[in-house]
This record gives C-alpha cells, structure tokens and sequence, in this order.
C-alpha cells in the first residue's frame, strides 16, 4: 500500500507533465501581445525549469 501511495504522490507531485505543459503555456496567454515582454517572459519561464 505504501508503496502505491508512493508512485501516486510521485506521478502527482514531482512528475507531473500536465503541470510543466501549463507553465510553459500560461506566460504564452499571459504577455504575448507585446514581442518584448513575451520574449523576456518566456526567458524566464525557460530559465526557471531548467533550475527546478
């Protein structure tokens, strides 16, 4: 049982591919009118989960 618990929290928690996909997409919806701020904030983003 602990075990499953643990591939659970796993898949939940650290693995989680949905997650990093949204990451990768909210700074998109959220600056991408202006080339500058989308381009500094994806720099940032990009920099961010290469650190994590």
């Amino acid at each position: 049982m602990s075990e499953l618990t643990a591939i659970f929290l796993s898949m939940a928690i650290i693995n989680n591919f949905i997650l990093a996909r949204f990451l990768g997409l909210c700074p998109f919806f959220g600056v991408s009118k202006k080339l500058g701020n989308a381009i500094s904030m994806g720099f940032a983003v990009t920099l961010v989960m290469l650190i994590a």
